[in-house]
């Protein structure tokens, strides 16, 4: 067995294994937070922004998207170990550190919640670094970790609400309603922009050359995602003016600036592909030719309507299959030219010119003779 496939199957193990207790005890902790009616409609309220914002990380993420099942892991993460794991370290701050509930919340909550969380991302860094391919894919696995984490705090936040038992008020209807607005339509985002900060420290750790910009720029993401939590958390003790000072000041741009950050990269990507594809095509690896329906977002849909037209679906999933190994292929050339390649670099280089060998002779693009078959 390959050292990559051992690293992935020890990445499977360990995450599987978390989640499984996570979600035990995380199942017993909403089990015990109220009425199995309130837990219904907390859940299900909790859910509603859940798609729209996945929506937007996987609009993100379609330059070079990433393994599904991978995602979707980062979700239960954050859904099941994150939560688990904060809770049990928030526990013992409680019992040993002596901490009020305004410490609790400013401090001890942003600390811990953003260690768990990130500890997902580092996971990915140590085991699964060929996935990573730089500060974009860093984002988008930390969106769906914060997603995963928000979905399950909010469902105990709106069953304490709904059952008055946040110490707020007597509950009801409207404690809820309050409660929904202010954690499901205001900040849905709260808890993926603040690990996304992680995220950006741990692409840019994959890109580097530097050990020790390897070991300061995760350390220097969490603290910038601790110190937004935190801010976030404490405008919460502050009152409602604060609140909304901090989110029309903080908040609000600050995920408008992660879309335009994010927009950027996109663009950047595509200069450094073009050169890494141009690099690879000057090797003989894939004809020069095709790089434009390659790098460019437009040109990859066009690609693909024009084999579905003249191949129908079969044709469709060949030029997807090119396109997606490709891309990939341009990324690990990019860090070969870079000097700061995968030590599986070799194997998985020839395994995605294999691929791009075997699907080539049945594709055509825009312009091109379509190939008999």
């Amino acid at each position: 067995m390959s050292s990559h496939h051992r690293e992935s199957a020890a990445f499977t193990l360990v995450v599987t294994l978390l989640a499984l207790l996570g979600a035990a005890a995380m199942l017993l902790v909403i089990a015990l937070s109220g009425a199995p009616s309130s837990l219904a409609l907390a859940t299900v309220l909790a859910f509603l922004p859940v798609g729209p914002v996945v929506a937007v990380f996987l609009w993100l993420d379609r330059y070079e998207p990433e393994p599904r099942t991978l995602l979707a892991t980062g979700v239960l993460w954050g859904a099941f170990v994150a939560t688990a794991a904060a809770l049990v370290l928030q526990g013992l701050g409680g019992l040993f550190g002596g901490f009020d509930d305004s410490q609790m919340l400013a401090v001890v909550a942003p600390v811990t919640e953003e260690a768990t969380k990130g500890l997902f991302l580092l996971l990915l860094l140590w085991w699964r670094r060929a996935e990573l391919d730089g500060i974009l894919d860093g984002i988008v696995y930390a969106g769906m970790v914060g997603i995963g984490f928000a979905f399950i705090e909010n469902i105990l936040y709106l069953a304490a609400a709904y059952d008055g038992t946040d110490g707020l008020g007597p509950g009801g209807t409207e404690a809820l309603t309050a409660t929904f607005v202010v954690r499901c339509l205001v900040s849905p985002f709260a808890h993926p922009l603040f690990t996304t900060f992680t995220g950006i420290g741990v692409g840019i750790a994959v890109g580097s050359r530097r050990p020790l910009v390897r070991v300061l720029a995760p350390l220097a993401g969490y603290l910038m995602a601790v110190l937004t939590h935190g801010l976030w958390n404490a405008s919460a003790i502050g009152g409602l003016e604060q609140f909304a000072t901090v989110y029309l000041t903080m908040m609000a741009p600050g995920f408008a600036a992660l879309i335009a950050f994010v927009i950027w990269l996109r663009r950047s990507e595509r200069t450094m592909l073009t050169r890494a594809l141009q690099d690879a095509a000057a090797r003989g690896l894939l004809p020069a030719s095709d790089i434009g329906w390659l790098v460019d977002l437009r040109a990859r849909r066009e690609a693909r309507a024009y084999a579905r037209q003249h191949g129908g679906a079969r044709a469709e999933r060949a030029m997807r299959d090119y396109q997606q190994s490709a891309i990939e292929l341009g990324f690990l050339h990019h860090r070969y030219l870079r000097g700061t390649p995968p030590p599986d670099f070799a194997n998985r280089g020839q395994l995605f010119i294999t691929r791009l060998g075997a699907v080539r002779p049945y594709i055509s693009f825009p312009g091109q003779v379509v190939p008999t078959r």
